[in-house]
């Protein structure tokens, strides 16, 4: 068996996060966020899916594209660096959450699959949420835009309230789009967000040659996270990532400041603007959705006669 879990978490309430190092991997959302979170949680390491069958050690005519990566020193070889698939979890009685970091499979996608939802069944998760980037030309300085698919039907109700886009993609799978499709299969609920994520192309406007995009776009993992914080009703803290995705436009205007001081010939704050007028921006507020929330709360509680004489706590 692929799955090898170690502990078996109590909680009440268990999610799942999951991302992968795969195609789907613009801004390194789908797996550099899950990372982070780990790091962020401190959640503890409880099992792995094992890398058996599922990836390839060579292709014919190519060197080093899928081989794993050996490290030698003095001729002892120090580390070697193969596919992983690791599960971690952070929480307590009333409410967990299990972290998946893994390596989109090369072979034997069934298998996989079956061994990822298999961990989801065996943990009793409610929901999974699967992350993933594409890249396009859209504005650096704007929210980014979010595109999600789902499992199951009813859950496109609740999808609504959450300023996504809901996927009309056909084409090649990603390891994300083949597991949501095999989850709904089995009843699971699995919900993919997919961030647009900024990436530019200045070939046809200059002596550049090559393109300028955002490798861990901190914008874009704020703002599914602000999604996911609200659908599940975590209290995750977002400060640091609210400070990183402020610094990256900062850097960013440096550079783009950079690049039309030394290049002014190239208009590249012009295109960058008319890219910018152009541009829908979908904001994600839920703030009148607390409110109501909450005031319902409040007039609940007078009504059952509670409350009365008391004060707020602020």
């Amino acid at each position: 068996m692929s799955l090898d879990l170690w502990e078996t978490p109590q909680t009440a309430e268990i999610y799942m996060l999951a991302g992968w190092r795969q195609w789907a991997d613009a801004g390194s959302v789908s797996s550099g966020l899950p990372e982070y979170l780990i790091q962020r949680t401190k959640a503890k390491k409880i099992g792995t899916i094992g890398p058996d069958g599922f990836y390839l050690f060579q292709f014919p005519g190519t060197h080093d594209l899928v081989r794993p990566v050996v490290k030698f020193n003095q001729g002892y070889p120090e580390s070697l660096e193969v596919p992983r698939n690791e599960i971690f979890y952070s929480g307590n009685a009333k409410r967990g959450l299990v972290f998946f970091i893994g390596d989109e499979p090369h072979l034997d996608v069934e298998r996989y699959a079956q061994a990822f939802l298999k961990l989801a069944e065996t943990l009793n998760v409610r929901r999974i949420i699967g992350f993933g980037g594409v890249y396009g030309e859209l504005p650096y300085d704007k929210e980014r835009l979010v595109s999600s698919a789902y499992s199951l039907r009813h859950l496109k109700d609740e999808l609504n309230h959450l300023a996504l886009s809901f996927s009309d993609y056909q084409g090649g799978a990603s390891i994300g789009s083949y597991i949501c499709r095999r989850a709904g299969e089995k009843g699971l609920e699995y919900v993919a967000m997919y961030a647009f994520v900024p990436m530019y192309d200045f070939s046809a406007i200059s002596q550049l040659g090559n393109t300028v995009r955002i490798e861990n776009d901190y914008m874009a993992w704020l703002g599914i996270m602000r999604r996911v914080n609200y659908m599940l009703k975590l209290d995750l803290s977002l400060k640091d990532l609210e400070k990183r995705a402020k610094r990256l436009l900062e850097v960013f205007d440096e550079k783009v400041d950079e690049l039309e001081r030394g290049n002014p010939q190239l208009g590249v704050r012009n295109y960058l603007q008319q890219l910018s007028e152009g541009f829908n921006e979908t904001p994600f507020e839920p703030l009148e959705d607390v409110w109501e929330e909450e005031l319902n709360r409040i007039v609940n509680k007078f009504d059952d006669g509670e409350g009365e004489g008391t004060e707020e706590e602020g």
